[in-house]
């Protein structure tokens, strides 16, 4: 643990040091290096075209020991080490691909390909450039040095890890394979300055119906995070299925993945009846299994006052709320149905179905020479923190709980709220017909007020009733939010105290209320637009 005085004169120190930044403040990420041997005659053609090659992810993560006292000693050791890697023939994976899109937003080179069966996949870098994060000004000074030295805090190796555990535990998931692109590959024509010699991971790509495989089962298609929403939002036939989303999110905790936002998934669409399920697909696991805070300036940067979702694998869950911020958005409308029983039970099968003996096997996926530098230390941690996951889990219900959104959709229906002993409130979400009868219920749960300080209620478009009803000592605050159409509310609660439990957000002229004096009306001009739909930017 760094005290405030060797936190003082370690920054003293490295100001001092500033004009020698450079020694251990790479430029530019460089390419994975080849270290097989010379395969090339003049002009660089390919003599001997191999079928595997050993080179090393990122040797340009090297820096002094006085740089690892600053910057961290990360996983430099493992990007710096050869490993061996099957070579890339485009030609030859899943009967031949074809280029079809250049991605990688802003940290990643990527390629989304396609095979002879319409399936996607993807060729992704191990080695990342995130200075697009940064403003322009920064990008090259040291502040861009250090957001670039920094990706060696991730493991290049961790997706390999995860696809045996997520199996054991029944969460979909691609099946990456480490491959090498040979210097002199002219596949990938223009585009080849930014694939060539270097090593990359190629998966299945699970976003349209052309990616099903047996492995989904009777799925019907393949959709991502933004449609799943919009059509959840327009009508509540279509459901996501929250607890296969926790188990989802659990492994991620497990791993100490913090960076699954939104973006972060594809979801399996399934038809139950009149209704339409969706299942999750996680993906792009760059962020799991990272050591950030092991240097004076990263574990500054990665406190609770700074960039706090930088969370580290560490042997104990240290910061569980750390891990959920970048997920926030998602885990709020994806897991507001989900009691502690819930997190609790699906915990424990999660702890069951990864034994000692699965831990293992998903660790003995890293390349030989890696599992030789940190195999025993990864499955340590994994054991350790698998003990822990229960207690995780808790934490994490907790932090959900505090405030939740319970969504009604574009469809007309009654949110009825019973206020009950004990601090309990009941919220249950119906369907109703024309005659605003109710049709069928599509969502209960009951909160605590020891727990729940916030329960918003987002009827979004369509005719909606809020009924609120019970006397009580202590509860929740309920937020009502009519949204479009013609809403009614009817309010005949009671909580002891002078602050006001029932808040009813609408537009002037677009809801009707019967209020108590419980009830406290915020009434706008406009038409009130509802967060729920969007992140509130």
């Amino acid at each position: 643990m760094f005290t405030m005085k060797k936190l003082f004169l370690a920054l003293v120190l490295f100001i001092f040091l500033f004009g020698v930044a450079r020694y251990f403040f790479p430029n530019h990420p460089a390419s994975s290096t080849l270290q097989s041997g010379d395969f090339f005659g003049e002009n660089r053609h390919l003599l001997n075209p191999p079928d595997s090659v050993t080179a090393s992810a990122g040797a340009h993560y090297q820096i002094s020991k006085i740089g690892e006292f600053f910057l961290g000693k990360h996983y430099r050791a493992v990007w710096a080490t050869p490993v061996k890697a099957e070579v890339f023939h485009m030609d030859k994976i899943a009967g031949g691909l074809r280029m079809e899109k250049l991605g990688g937003g802003m940290q990643t080179t990527s390629l989304t390909l396609t095979d002879t069966a319409g399936h996607k996949w993807a060729l992704r870098s191990l080695d990342k450039d995130p200075i697009s994060v940064l403003s322009p000004f920064w990008r090259k000074t040291f502040v861009g040095s250090f957001v670039r030295d920094q990706v060696s805090a991730t493991n290049p190796y961790a997706a390999l890890v995860v696809a045996p555990l997520a199996e054991a535990i029944g969460v979909f998931h691609p099946s990456p394979k480490l491959v090498f692109v040979l210097p002199s590959d002219k596949d990938f024509r223009q585009h080849s300055h930014l694939f060539s010699n270097r090593l990359f991971l190629i998966e299945e790509k699970f976003t349209s119906k052309a990616s099903l495989t047996k492995k989904f089962g009777a799925a019907k298609d393949l959709v991502g995070t933004e449609v799943v929403l919009q059509r959840r939002f327009q009508s509540t036939h279509h459901k996501i299925d929250q607890w296969a989303f926790v188990r989802a999110r659990l492994l991620d905790l497990l791993l100490s993945d913090w960076d699954r936002h939104e973006g972060q998934w594809d979801w399996a669409e399934y038809k139950q009846g009149t209704e339409t399920w969706y299942k999750p697909i996680p993906k792009d696991r760059d962020q799991a299994l990272c050591w950030y805070d092991d240097g004076v300036l990263p574990w500054i940067a990665t406190r609770k006052f700074a960039a706090r979702k930088f969370e580290s694998f560490h042997p104990t869950f240290r910061d569980v709320y750390g891990l959920t911020i970048n997920a926030s958005f998602l885990d709020a409308r994806a897991l507001s149905e989900v009691s502690l029983a819930d997190f609790r039970r699906i915990a424990r099968e999660i702890q069951a179905d990864l034994s000692d003996s699965v831990l293992q096997q998903a660790v003995k996926q890293f390349p030989p020479a890696i599992y030789e530098l940190v195999g025993q230390q990864t499955l340590d941690i994994l054991r350790s923190r698998r003990q822990q996951l229960p207690r995780a889990a808790d934490e994490y219900y907790h932090i959900l709980a505090k405030e939740v959104i319970v969504a009604g959709s574009d469809e007309p229906e009654r949110f009825l709220v019973q206020r009950l002993s004990q601090g309990r409130t009941v919220v249950e979400v119906f369907r109703v017909n024309e005659n605003g009868a109710n049709v069928s219920r599509n969502y209960s749960r009951t909160f605590f007020a020891n727990e729940t300080n916030k329960i918003h209620l987002h009827g979004l478009d369509g005719d909606d009733f809020f009924d609120i009803k019970g006397d009580v000592l202590v509860g929740s605050t309920i937020y009502m939010y009519g949204g479009k159409g013609n809403d009614q509310v009817i309010d005949k609660s009671s909580v002891q105290g002078w602050r006001k439990k029932s808040v009813v957000i609408d537009a002037k002229g677009g809801v009707k209320i019967q209020k108590s004096a419980e009830t406290d009306v915020q009434l706008q001009k406009n038409q009130v637009t509802s967060l729920v739909r969007f992140r509130d930017k």
